[in-house]
């Protein structure tokens, strides 16, 4: 039975495929698409929202727009990795899915109530819209099957030498999160780094020889081109799609229990995940960490779904 899932993203070249991922593969339900600032403003990442699912034939499934700023502290955008657009390298056609009326935090919380059974959220995004979420309608905490993120790190971090971006743009509100009880699944960059892009996968995207494979291959080399020139990656790491994967199949993704704290305060730390799978700080597990990913499988079930949408959109006319 398909697992129903809300991906809460800041599309962002690897947001794009893990909508991909979501919404072309039967093992889950995609309920809905909420956005926050993240990797560009709110507004753009809403559009990008749009863009992919207009090119992916993705219908029926709303868009929202959620909070523009984090809980504290100024706003924080990754141009550099993403570009100007958040989504640079495809030309993409005016989009026609709509956005929803409603804030993303109370979509979020009309499904929660409405739908027959506890619902995944999988955030791939600064988690604001979810610390909004758990404060403002705590009782949604018990309708929440699980929470898997796309954040963090139990190594070093990539927008500073601790932390990792999506943790490091709205820390207060992932701390929240972490405290939150609800069960969690961390996808950091530990494992993220081992989804590569590669020549060989890139060459996959293109024989799939339909426009979203071509949009996708674009997609692909612009990310290959930032990681590149920022970190010397001879690949780009592809990291939401990872969040989504573990939710399709736990085997693609092995996880290890551990405590996870945020750091609020470090002067050099602030927004790194403290991991302590070992029990060194004597507090109980509030996590399963990833720590490895099948990556053959991983992207074979990702040209899969893209494949899937591709056909189905061509079925479509």
């Amino acid at each position: 039975m398909a697992v129903p899932i809300i991906i809460d993203c800041d599309p962002g070249h690897d947001d794009a495929l893990a909508i991909m991922l979501a919404a072309g593969d039967p093992a889950v339900d995609l309920l809905a698409i909420t956005t926050v600032a993240g990797n560009q403003t709110l507004e753009k990442t809403t559009l990008n929202a749009r863009r992919v699912c207009t090119v992916a034939g993705i219908a029926g499934v709303p868009v929202a727009a959620g909070c523009d700023r984090p809980l504290r502290g100024p706003q924080l955008v990754a141009a550099d990795v993403h570009g100007e657009s958040g989504l640079d390298g495809p030309e993409f056609p005016e989009p026609t899915v709509p956005v929803a009326a409603e804030h993303a935090v109370d979509l979020i919380h009309r499904i929660l109530a409405e739908h027959p059974e506890p619902v995944t959220l999988v955030p791939t995004a600064p988690l604001t819209n979810i610390a909004l979420l758990l404060t403002r309608y705590p009782e949604d905490a018990a309708r929440i099957r699980e929470i898997v993120l796309m954040g963090g790190s139990t190594e070093r971090g990539n927008r500073t030498p601790a932390a990792e971006f999506n943790i490091y743009a709205d820390p207060e509100a992932a701390d929240i999160v972490f405290r939150s009880g609800v069960p969690i699944t961390m996808c950091g960059l530990n494992v993220t780094h081992q989804a590569l892009a590669t020549p060989g996968v890139l060459a996959r995207f293109a024989a799939l020889d339909s426009e979203l494979g071509r949009i996708c291959h674009a997609l692909m080399t612009f990310f290959a081109s930032t990681y590149r020139e920022l970190w010397g990656f001879e690949s780009p790491p592809v990291h939401d799609p990872v969040a989504v994967a573990r939710v399709l199949d736990p085997k693609i993704v092995r996880c290890v229990d551990a405590n996870v704290v945020v750091e609020l305060h470090g002067e050099y730390t602030r927004g790194a995940t403290v991991v302590d799978p070992h029990g060194y700080l004597d507090r109980p597990v509030n996590a399963q960490v990833a720590v490895a990913l099948d990556q053959e499988l991983f992207w074979s079930r990702l040209l899969d779904a893209v494949t899937a949408l591709g056909a189905r959109r061509g079925a479509a006319g």
